[in-house]
């Protein structure tokens, strides 16, 4: 019925009376059967009808079920009853009951498929709950049974497995107690093995089985005994952290730190072991000391032992200083090593670390990280202070002795070994060894100035003693062959100190640590430091002497064969091509007319004195390249000996104060300039006679040095040998040459020059190395000078008749005076290339020297002239040119030096007034001599007196500003 109700609300009907059973009271209201069903919902409908019916059915109709139908319509009735209104009432109640059942037996005919299936559902429930029923009922039947054949026995053999099982665990808890009484022979042996890790894991289980089975008596003892053992482990394992400072072994390093890991104490490990480094520095440098100091004194006495590392470093003997010192290094060297490796290791098992923590769980992952960042601090902040201890112990040991009793190389092997120390250490933390560059800078300035002021004595005194003989070298010499340069090739690698060490090719940067990592030290190169290879610079060409060789160039000179080694060791001149063994002996006789040796046709110009001045520079250098923050003393004193060395040659060979009273400025004024700086700053110009005197002096005055003086056996006054100029060539070029070599040398000092002394380099190149060949002319203006007799062709030019009446077609015999003089002087060059080769810069600058002379004492003989014609003028020209015609065929020199210089002058002749006017004042290059006789003799036939005292008061202006 409920459902009819809500089905109803749906449909918008007034809800029935809820309990229909209490209408069998009312017979007249009663439910349809199925036919009457049928019948009512074959009948034609009006739905619409239908539900205003239903609506019109009173509301109390649809009140609770205590309602009385059948009492409430009785009441209604009216107190006269009219049975048409009766009928036509009952007529109506039955519409209404009819709609009603009708709209009942359609909702109950909707619901009818859900109402079969839901009995069937019903119907299904029934049927499970019958099976339930007959299995529940086996079930009980079963476990009746089963508990009517339940007997003792089974009982007894259940209590019996019991005891089984109780016992069994019994004597498995007695088999742990046994193997816990023998594990300290078990840890024995580990320790005796190393086996840290396994013997604090043995450890750690022993103690967790103990207290498991704490309840026994006999455990109680064992507990302590394992806690006595477990911190004799950690002494054990303390000692053995301690020998890792020395030799780093891998594997023994990663039981250790698995062995602090287990017992939780990574961090007190990091800790220890820093003490532990701390005390290795200390003990290894004092070990190594005592070791020499006994060695040397002959005896173990045990005061030494009991004398401080500081006063123990003062018993170090000189010739034990070095070898102490290279083994204080190595030994200091396997003490960072062992950091180093240290290091490592920690940044490559963090790196696994952490693969494996992002990959496996995060339990734990703080505290890792956190003793990972403090080991990883730790470490860093101790780089610094291990490199400052190893700092402080060399220092001492370098403090201990006064380095100014080694001599210079034993002296740059102790600067070698601490710029690798220093080098190691920047290496090691990346930190400037302040305390190191200081301590050694001090000793260095101080020993490099006693050395480099006795190697200027022993420059003046090498000078003094020079005979300027060529010095015989191989055409392909170069510094770089020398022993002081050998560093030179070595230093392109940061890694490679100046000890013998093959340079690296690879491109990448390989530090000391990666080098030596596994196996040697870069200490123990030092050793051999000394044992270089023999210098192979001087040119031998096969003799073992040098009158051999002589010897065999006069059998050269001869008609005889040309021996086979100067076929091998001749060198093409032009090209400079390898040896040429075809070459005929008609070709190599004509090259010796101009060369002394064949095989130094290209050699350079030097003397002794030159390469003892370039390998001076090299071990200036050396000490540079090691110690680099004295880099400006030492280029300092590097240009000192430059300036000196150009100071002498000028001094010996190019001081001749009457070129400057020729006007022709051959000294520039940059030469000057430098020549007067050098002996204002460098030279002592009050020199006494006393020695002692002469030492105090040059201890007051600091750097300077006394002006070198030419040695008696030089001889510069003999025509014969052109006045010296082998001698004058072989210095001048020896000067070039090491103006050469400092400018090959330029980059590699500026590389080390400080910043804020660069200045100091560039001029130092600008205002002196690059006026060395500027020495050229004053030297060889002297030999000009004086080859040619030009005062004898003066008085040949001063008996010519000039003033003739007709041209002349035959030049005068002072042209030909004069051309002799030249063929001479060609021939004396050839003689003196035999000695020492002309290089062409040289020869042209001779020639270019004499046949200016030569035009200028023309100009001169003709400013002589007393009368002079047309005539005249022309023969002067044609003078000129058959000097020039003949001339030509002597020297390849074009064009011919003051050419137009004299062509200029014989013209001026022909000039009119205003021209010449302007011409002098223009041509200030003459003399106030040569221009006044031009205007007197030359222009006084064609100009008046008045215009001849103008043209003379014009020179007289140009002459003053010259008084």
């Amino acid at each position: 019925m409920q459902k009819i109700k809500s089905l109803m609300t749906r449909q918008g009907l007034k809800s029935p009376p809820e309990n229909l059973s209490d209408l069998g009271a009312i017979e007249s209201l009663r439910v349809p059967g199925k036919e009457e069903f049928r019948e009512l919902r074959e009948q034609p409908s009006d739905p619409q009808a239908e539900q205003e019916l239903i609506n019109s059915i009173e509301q109390v109709y649809f009140s609770t079920d205590s309602f009385d139908i059948v009492k409430y319509e009785l009441e209604k009735l009216p107190p006269i009853l009219n049975l048409q209104e009766l009928e036509e009432y009952r007529d109506k109640l039955k519409q209404q009951q009819a709609a009603v059942s009708k709209k009942v037996a359609d909702l109950i005919l909707e619901k009818q498929p859900a109402y079969v299936k839901e009995l069937e559902r019903v119907t299904s429930l029934q049927t499970g709950l019958q099976l339930a029923a007959v299995i529940c009922t086996n079930g009980r039947r079963h476990l009746n049974i089963a508990k009517e054949g339940f007997t003792q026995a089974s009982l007894g053999l259940l209590a019996n497995q019991r005891k089984r099982q109780l016992l069994i665990g019994l004597l498995k808890s007695l088999r742990t107690i046994k193997t816990l009484q023998r594990t300290d022979v078990r840890l024995s042996e580990m320790l005796e093995e190393e086996d840290y890790p396994g013997a604090i894991q043995l450890c750690l289980e022993c103690q967790k089985a103990a207290s498991t089975f704490k309840h026994y008596s006999c455990i109680s003892e064992l507990n302590s005994k394992l806690q006595d053992t477990l911190e004799q482990i950690e002494e054990q394992l303390d000692v053995a952290l301690s020998k890792i400072c020395k030799n780093f072994d891998i594997n023994h390093y990663t039981k250790v730190q698995q062995a602090y890991r287990l017992l939780g104490k990574t961090q007190t490990a990091m800790d220890q072991l820093h003490m532990h480094f701390t005390q290795a520095i200390h003990n290894t440098v004092f070990q190594v000391v005592l070791g020499y100091v006994e060695l040397c004194s002959g005896n173990t006495d045990t005061k030494f032992q009991k004398l401080q590392y500081k006063d123990l470093c003062t018993h170090v003997t000189p010739d034990s200083y070095i070898p102490c010192l290279a083994d204080l290094c190595k030994a200091l060297w396997e003490v960072m090593l062992s950091y180093y490796r240290t290091m490592e290791w920690h940044e490559k098992h963090d790196n696994e670390d952490t693969t494996s923590a992002a990959e496996g769980s995060n339990m734990g992952t703080e505290e890792t990280n956190f003793d990972r960042g403090y080991i990883k601090k730790k470490l860093e902040h101790g780089l610094t202070r291990i490199w400052q201890d190893v700092q402080l112990k060399v220092k001492t040991y370098l403090l201990g002795t006064d380095l100014s009793i080694f001599k210079y190389d034993d002296f740059i092997f102790v600067l070698d070994i601490i710029s690798r120390l220093m080098q190691v250490g920047e290496e090691f933390c990346g930190s400037k060894s302040e305390v190191l560059q200081e301590s050694i800078r001090k000793q260095s300035v101080n020993y490099f100035k006693n050395y480099h002021r006795t190697r200027l004595d022993e420059l003046r005194m090498f000078l003094e003693n020079e005979t300027w003989e060529l010095c015989p070298v191989k055409s392909n010499f170069s510094i770089l062959q020398l022993h002081e340069f050998k560093f030179m090739e070595q230093s392109r690698s940061p890694s490679v100190s100046p000890s013998k060490q093959p340079a690296s090719t690879s491109s990448k940067t390989v530090t000391l640590f990666e080098q030596y990592c596994s196996d040697g030290n870069p200490f123990e190169i030092q050793a051999n430091h000394k044992d270089e290879e023999t210098e192979d610079v001087l040119a031998s060409n096969g003799y073992e002497s040098d009158e051999q060789e002589k010897s065999a160039y006069q059998e050269y000179d001869s008609d005889s064969d040309v021996p086979e080694e100067l076929k091998r060791d001749y060198v093409d001149e032009q090209t400079g091509d390898a040896p040429v063994k075809s070459v005929s002996r008609e070709t190599l006789k004509s090259r010796k007319k101009s060369d002394y040796s064949l095989n130094k046709v290209n050699a350079p110009i030097l003397t002794n004195t030159t390469l003892n001045v370039i390998r001076l520079v090299g071990k200036y250098m050396q000490m540079m390249n090691i110690l680099k923050p004295i880099a400006f003393d030492v280029i300092h004193f590097m240009s000192q000996l430059f300036d000196y060395y150009l100071y002498a040659i000028y001094t010996f060979f190019g001081r001749n104060d009457s070129l400057e009273s020729t006007g022709l400025g051959l000294s520039s004024s940059r030469l000057r300039t430098t020549l007067n700086r050098i002996q204002e700053s460098l030279i002592d110009m009050e020199v006494s006679a006393d020695p002692t005197a002469t030492l105090t002096a040059a201890e007051e005055r600091k750097e300077k040095v006394p002006s070198p003086h030419l040695s008696h056996l030089v001889v510069l006054t003999s025509g014969d040998t052109l006045y010296g100029l082998a001698e004058r060539v072989v210095a001048t070029e020896s000067l070039v040459f090491l103006a050469e070599q400092f400018e090959f040398l330029q980059p590699h000092l500026d590389a080390v020059m400080p910043a804020v002394k660069k200045p100091f380099l560039q001029q130092f190149y600008s205002q002196t190395v690059s006026t060395a060949s500027e020495l050229r002319k004053p030297i060889y203006w002297i030999v000009a000078g004086k080859a040619i007799d030009y005062e004898q062709m003066l008085l040949l030019m001063a008996n010519v008749k000039w003033d003739v009446k007709e041209i002349m077609s035959q030049h005068n015999i002072y042209v030909d005076a004069l051309l002799k003089e030249f063929e001479q002087f060609n021939r004396r060059l050839n003689e003196v290339s035999k000695r020492v080769r002309i290089p062409l810069p040289v020869s042209n600058i001779l020639w270019e020297h004499c046949i200016r002379l030569a035009n200028r004492t023309i100009v001169e003989g003709y400013a002589n002239v007393k009368k002079c014609s047309n005539e005249g003028r022309a023969l002067m020209q044609l003078d000129f040119q058959q000097f020039l015609m003949k001339l030509e065929k002597l020297t390849d020199i074009r064009p011919i030096p003051d050419k137009e210089f004299v062509e200029t002058y014989i013209k001026a002749y022909y000039l009119t007034e205003n021209d010449m006017e302007r011409w002098i004042k223009e041509h200030r290059e003459y003399s106030t001599k040569q221009l006044t006789n031009l205007v007197n003799v030359c222009l006084g036939s064609h100009i008046n007196k008045k215009a001849r005292q103008k043209l003379l008061a014009a020179i007289d202006d140009i002459d003053r500003p010259k008084r």
